[in-house]
């Protein structure tokens, strides 16, 4: 019982329609998806109108018509649609802004709450895209030998990146560190020559921008050639300072709307934000351009700034960094890349050399892979994406913002679902952003929030129908005034629960209000609601019901009828208090045609046997008659032994019983009043008999079957044979006996004969005898 009421629990605490107590159709649709709105008078005597608000198929089950349900639904429209540019290298030069790398541009989506609405982006990488290259470089004293291969950059890089576009610009800038104690020596020899010794160098500085963005690799060089050394006193440097810069001047560092890459050359670690306070600063960066003749004036104003900061900045800006750096600092570094979206980490040699193979590797591994980014979503609303990268590669979750191994030219999509909760609560349309990161393009999205139902736009205001017009009637109920309750506003909030209003909620003048399912409101009774949404309580004293009837089969009504009030109607052709009796005749035929095979009533749908030999639906099973040992002898040889006529075909005959084996003959069931049982005891094809029962229990066929075989003789035979021997034995006895007793007779008759013993008067003897005179008999 525990198991099914949590299942059942479960299965409908997700109901938030029902939950919701939503009193007008635009609060019932923004609960989510699944709500709709019913706007016809469907309603029972004693539901609220917050019952109108319901799942679809719910509200239809309950009497709704389709066409009375209010279920809005989210849309969207294509404002902007320019196709992605298909353009090989060497073709006509296009102007940036003409280059279209994503598609589409511009939506306005609808947003229904709780409905996602799927968009398609396509990114296409463009065959020669500008490029523009900022190169800013350390320029403290432990730097002087990466400065001298830097001079010769300009021309070297501008040669190698016209293998990867036509249209690339550089720029050149520069920095130290923060102009305060103890970042650098204040005094006043320092300012002029950081440096120790002969080194002649120029004063220190936080950033400089030697060189805005130029298609002229010889002024680089020119311009490059003249810069000169610095120094400072501490190991880390003020780079972030310079990074700032050189992302939100975009005006004085000449940045166009294409790619935008930024070299970061360094051999030391960094300050960031809290670090200024060792020289008294305190103030947090406010990430504005505060250049002045290419200097920043402000590093002593303002705190370094923080990683955070700088993401958003270089991200706004579309900025792609690259940290060229020695080995001793790679691990500082690349901790840094994980950081910032869109970077990359290279490992500069000792004096630079290999800086140009540098960039374009890392320029090459940058734009290799698209990530998209979205702007601050608005309240309630949620995105997520799905990316189809090469070679049919899909990605969900974090991984569904990006592709990587993009080449120039291929083009990958994703799937952006965007969904609301609800409505803001200022409901006006709101805008989002998406765009690849590193990229000068974005799409733009228009969100519109469908926070009303169609028929809200219908509504009578001061409605005669609301209770002298207490309220606005829109969508089939009253929406009521402020202070005002009541399923026609009747009521206002400050006599709800006096004491003449409750007597009205009284069933028979008792005590229990709305017998206790629910509340008084205005003297009428408004039922609870149940956490199963197909529950309710209904009636004038909510006394009523659809979930108290009785059950069949842990069905209510059987599964063939509804439960009104505690009392189950049902179906055609059933009847009976939980509607478990079926009138249709039609399973009680037997195979004769007749009800029941002519031995049995049918009742509720069911043969009820009036011959207690015969068993099953239509009371044609007899087990217990002559035929039946004989009738299944073959099958209980196949399927306990694997043997008989049937063994070939054993799967497919005889599968229609239930085999048990037992050890042995005592173990057989015996015949009970509760089903009709045969005993059996067959002979096989090597004359072994075996024996079994055969019984139906509950329509299920049950064959028991003695797991031995018994050798082929009759335990009969064995008792005659002892009777036999028996009889012969006595037989013996008697005859011996009596053989004696003649024996003993004739001997007895012997001893008693009396013999004559004179001779024959005729017989003369031939011999004559002569006495010796002198025997004395000795």
């Amino acid at each position: 019982g525990r198991s099914i009421l949590s299942c059942t629990y479960r299965e409908f605490s997700g109901n938030e329609c029902i939950k919701a107590n939503a009193l007008s159709c635009g609060e019932c649709i923004q609960v989510g998806a699944k709500c709709g709105w019913c706007t016809d008078t469907f309603l029972k005597q004693g539901e609220p109108t917050s019952a109108r608000c319901d799942e679809l198929e719910s509200l239809r089950k309950r009497g709704c018509a389709t066409a009375k349900i209010e279920n809005p639904h989210g849309s969207q429209r294509i404002l902007k649609n320019k196709a992605v540019t298909n353009r090989k290298k060497g073709a006509e030069k296009l102007r940036p802004e003409d280059i279209t790398q994503i598609q589409p541009q511009k939506l306005s989506l609808n947003l229904r709450s709780g409905e996602p609405q799927n968009i398609k982006l396509k990114f296409k990488r463009a065959e020669d895209y500008p490029i523009d290259l900022y190169y800013l470089m350390d320029l403290s004293y432990s730097m002087k030998d990466d400065l001298e291969n830097v001079k010769n950059l300009g021309t070297s890089l501008m040669k190698e990146m016209s293998k990867i576009t036509s249209d690339f610009r550089i720029g050149f800038g520069s920095f130290v560190e923060k102009t305060v104690m103890p970042y650098i020596s204040t005094t006043p020899a320092k300012l002029l020559n950081p440096c120790t010794g002969d080194q002649n160098c120029t004063s220190p500085f936080s950033y400089k921008n030697v060189l805005k963005l130029t298609s002229n690799g010889e002024q680089f060089n020119s311009l490059v050639g003249k810069q000169q050394i610095s120094g400072n006193l501490d190991s880390p440097e003020g780079g972030f300072d310079a990074i700032m810069q050189v992302a939100v001047c975009g005006e004085h560092i000449g940045w166009r709307n294409v790619t935008r890459l930024m070299v970061f050359s360094t051999d030391a670690g960094f300050h960031f934000a809290g670090d200024g306070k060792l020289g008294g600063i305190v103030l947090p960066n406010d990430g504005k351009c505060h250049l002045e003749n290419n200097m920043y004036t402000m590093s002593h104003y303002y705190d370094y700034p923080s990683i955070a900061h700088l993401v958003q900045k270089l991200s706004e800006n579309n900025i792609q960094t690259i940290f060229a750096v020695t080995e001793e600092f790679q691990p500082v570094y690349k901790e840094l890349k994980n950081l910032i979206p869109k970077s990359a980490v290279g490992t500069l040699s000792a004096n630079s050399s290999n800086v140009i193979n540098l960039i374009v590797d890392a320029y090459n591994s940058l734009s290799s892979e698209v990530i998209l980014e979205n702007s601050k979503l608005p309240e309630g609303v949620t995105i997520t994406y799905q990316s189809r990268c090469k070679n049919g590669v899909v990605n969900e979750g974090e991984n569904g913002r990006k592709c990587s191994n993009i080449s120039i030219g291929d083009e990958v999509s994703f799937n952006i679902n965007i969904t609301a909760q609800g409505c803001p609560k200022q409901v006006k349309p709101e805008s989002i952003k998406i765009k690849p990161l590193g990229f000068t393009e974005e799409v733009e999205i228009l969100l519109n929030f469908i926070c009303e139902c169609e028929c809200h736009k219908h509504g009578i205001k001061n409605s005669d129908m609301c209770h002298n017009g207490n309220g606005t009637f829109e969508c089939g109920a009253c929406r009521c005034n402020k202070g005002r309750v009541g399923r026609q506003c009747e009521c206002r909030k400050d006599e709800v629960s006096t004491e003449d209003l409750d007597k009205n909620c009284r069933k028979d003048n008792g005590t229990d209000i709305c017998s206790n399912n629910g509340e008084c409101v205005c003297g009428t009774c408004e039922c609870k609601k149940r956490d199963n949404p197909e529950e309710r309580y209904s009636g004038k004293f909510c006394e009523c019901d659809n979930f108290n009837c009785d059950r069949s089969n842990n069905k209510l009504c059987g599964g063939h009828g509804r439960c009104e009030c505690r009392v189950c109607i049902c179906d055609a052709n059933y009847t009976g208090s939980a509607c478990d009796c079926s009138l249709d005749a039609s399973t009680c035929l037997a195979s004769n045609k007749q009800i029941c095979n002519g031995r049995g009533i049918c009742e509720c749908g069911t043969c009820r046997c009036t011959d207690p030999k015969f068993q099953g639906p239509t009371c044609e099973i007899c087990p217990t008659c002559p035929g039946v040992c004989t009738e299944h002898k073959s099958c209980v040889q196949c399927r306990a032994f694997g043997t008989g006529e049937k063994k070939d075909t054993c799967e497919r005959d005889c599968s229609y019983f239930n085999l048990i084996k037992v050890k042995d003959r005592d173990k057989l069931p015996q015949p009970v009043q509760a089903f009709p049982l045969m005993h059996c005891k067959e002979r096989d094809a090597n004359d072994c008999w075996f024996y079994y029962t055969y019984a139906v229990n509950n329509t299920e066929k049950e064959v028991h079957v003695v797991e031995a075989l018994a050798a082929s003789y009759d335990p009969f035979n064995d008792v005659c044979l002892v009777f036999g021997l028996a009889l012969l034995l006595i037989w013996k006895l008697l005859m011996i006996i009596h053989d004696r007793r003649e024996f003993a007779k004739f001997e007895k008759e012997k001893m008693n004969a009396k013999w004559d013993t004179g001779e024959n008067p005729i017989y003369k003897s031939a011999v004559t005898t002569v006495i010796n005179p002198k025997y004395e008999g000795k």
